[in-house]
């Protein structure tokens, strides 16, 4: 590894440090804010997490084995249709989301409160998971197999990634709408819609470059 880290040339080893330390960085914001604040909002999850809650329900399978085998699935398709540089941000990018939720949990969370309003929960808990996914989906990682499969239908199909989120959301939040009040589900589908916004919006805010004097 670090004999290919001194092949590169020092505009590609700037962009990869960097790069990895944006993915870092979201990593932190979204495992910050799944546990402070996601978590305790007491509805259900689109993408990945959605599918293991369903399949929960109506095969009793449980969430380690089906998440396992469907991150996984997601997680090839992403290197066949992504490549190789990919995988190795992601792996900075979940290898980081479990670094930074396993220091989250040493400590109670911060507003414990925030679970007796189930709006406000999962408003703020959107904004935490669109920044921190956002962030690593920009550099070029994926912290989970939601990300990944979003990723990948991105350049595949030549769509705007909040399109890609969105479609994969509704179809789990679809199947959810089997076993889960008509409340949890509005709340659900409001984070679901703004968490992939706030993604897409991340990934492609551009910064203007200041003018050489």
């Amino acid at each position: 590894m670090r004999r290919v880290f001194e092949m590169l040339k020092i505009s590609e080893r700037k962009q990869l440090i960097g790069n990895n330390i944006i993915i870092l960085i979201g990593s932190a914001v979204l495992s910050f804010g799944l546990y402070n604040i996601h978590e305790l909002s007491g509805v259900t999850e689109g993408g990945i997490l959605g599918l293991t809650l369903f399949f929960r329900h109506w095969l009793n399978i449980s969430p380690a084995v089906s998440g396992f085998v469907l991150n996984g699935i997601c997680y090839v398709i992403g290197w066949r249709v992504l490549g190789k540089k990919f995988i190795g941000y992601s792996i900075v990018a979940g290898g980081g989301f479990s670094l930074f939720y396993a220091i989250c949990e040493q400590f109670e969370p911060l507003w414990p409160q925030i679970a007796e309003m189930p709006l406000v929960a999962s408003l703020a808990g959107a904004v935490f998971v669109g920044v921190g996914a956002g962030l690593c989906v920009r550099a070029g990682g994926a912290p989970s197999g939601d990300d990944a499969l979003a990723m990948s239908i991105c350049k595949a199909a030549k769509w705007d990634i909040r399109w890609a989120y969105l479609i994969t959301d509704l179809t789990v939040l679809a199947l959810s709408a089997t076993y889960i009040d008509w409340k949890r589900l509005l709340l659900s589908l409001l984070t679901v819609v703004l968490s992939g916004q706030i993604v897409g919006w991340v990934q492609n805010i551009t910064f203007k470059k200041k003018k050489e004097i």
